[in-house]
């Protein structure tokens, strides 16, 4: 079997969203994006995930679970979670209450995503020693996946310390909501195996087909059916209208404000970290040239991302329609087309 045609088998769709800070206020900002989430909930998309980003326009939800809690109400069969909860910066017994009731308030959607954080600015300005932090994060991963399945929580760490306190919460899927993780290491593939996690990357090609082979490969190792295969995705730039001109004239003019807010702390606090700019190009086209974006067409959007598939292995593609200045009309244009021509067409199309 090829590398296409098992990749093409069972592909999900999902949302990656930064609620990156556009034009207008803050309140009409959130309810836009609010009734963004209702059309990728009546669209079909399997998940919706949000950013936990602080003290940056790169995110303006950082406090995730305040803005997933009014996408519980706003939606019905949506799967949604931040991705990722930034663990150093949670008292875990608040997240674990956190967790249960949007677990509950949604009947059993909400998704898992842990993580250190990816950036050391942001810990450092909350005060925490970004040294400390994976150290930080493993423990507090460990008490709130404990305390989800615990009628009363012990525990005795580094970081955290509890002595029988009472778990008066639940959530609806047991023994937790699935976890979800950003992996760009080989290394922690078999964590992620040993744990059942779903992984998200923001890589491609050949670099995303390294993990998603070794994700397999241990999976199977260990025993596992791969129709039980959790999801591997891969976050994209994704633009679409009627023609690849009026696409790429949206893309090229809110990515440049997206990578902006993607680059504020870094470039405002340079002497914390080396130059990021390799991480994310200066212009959409070269974006489109990595793979790592597409803007087009429903045709050409199709083919970039049976592509981006094939290539990875993937199962999973996380599109991120809203980002930079690109208005709520110029989004829902793009997620109407995408549920109309490009979602059923993939499923379609042989490998």
């Amino acid at each position: 079997m090829t590398p296409v045609q098992f990749a093409l088998q069972g592909v999900e769709f999902g949302v990656f969203d930064h609620m990156d800070r556009g034009q207008g206020s803050l309140g009409a900002m959130y309810e836009s994006r609010l009734g963004l989430v209702e059309a990728y909930d009546q669209a079909g998309f399997y998940g919706y995930h949000v950013a936990e980003h602080h003290s940056t326009p790169l995110g303006i939800a950082p406090s995730p679970s305040v803005f997933l809690s009014a996408v519980a109400q706003r939606t019905k069969r949506l799967r949604f979670g931040p991705l990722v909860y930034t663990l150093p910066l949670y008292n875990p017994l608040r997240l674990i209450d956190e967790i249960c009731m949007l677990d509950q308030m949604s009947g059993g959607r909400m998704m898992l995503g842990v993580g250190r954080g990816i950036s050391p600015v942001e810990l450092g300005l909350w005060g925490l020693d970004t040294d400390a932090s994976p150290a930080m994060y493993a423990e507090a991963l460990e008490v709130v996946l404990k305390g989800l399945i615990s009628t009363e929580l012990s525990f005795t760490g580094k970081y955290y310390n509890y002595d029988r306190v009472p778990m008066v919460l639940e959530p609806v899927q047991r023994p937790h909501p699935p976890l979800w993780y950003g992996v760009s290491r080989p290394e922690a593939i078999d964590w992620c195996v040993a744990n059942r996690v779903n992984v998200v990357a923001s890589l491609s090609g050949a670099a995303m087909r390294a993990l998603t082979d070794r994700y397999r490969a241990a999976w199977a190792a260990a025993g596992r059916p791969a129709d039980t295969l959790p999801m591997m995705g891969a976050s994209r730039h994704v633009v679409v209208a009627e023609t690849d001109a009026e696409a790429l004239d949206i893309a090229r003019r809110g990515y440049p404000k997206w990578r902006e807010s993607f680059l504020h702390l870094w470039l405002t606090r340079s002497s914390l970290l080396p130059n990021p700019a390799a991480i994310f190009p200066e212009t959409f086209d070269e974006v489109e040239a990595q793979g790592r974006g597409v803007a087009g067409s429903p045709g050409k959007v199709l083919d970039a991302l049976r592509r981006a598939v094939g290539e990875g292995g993937l199962n999973y593609m996380l599109c991120r329609f809203a980002f930079g200045d690109i208005s709520d009309a110029e989004s829902r244009q793009s997620v109407e087309l995408f549920a109309r021509e490009v979602m059923p067409a993939f499923a379609l199309v042989p490998a």
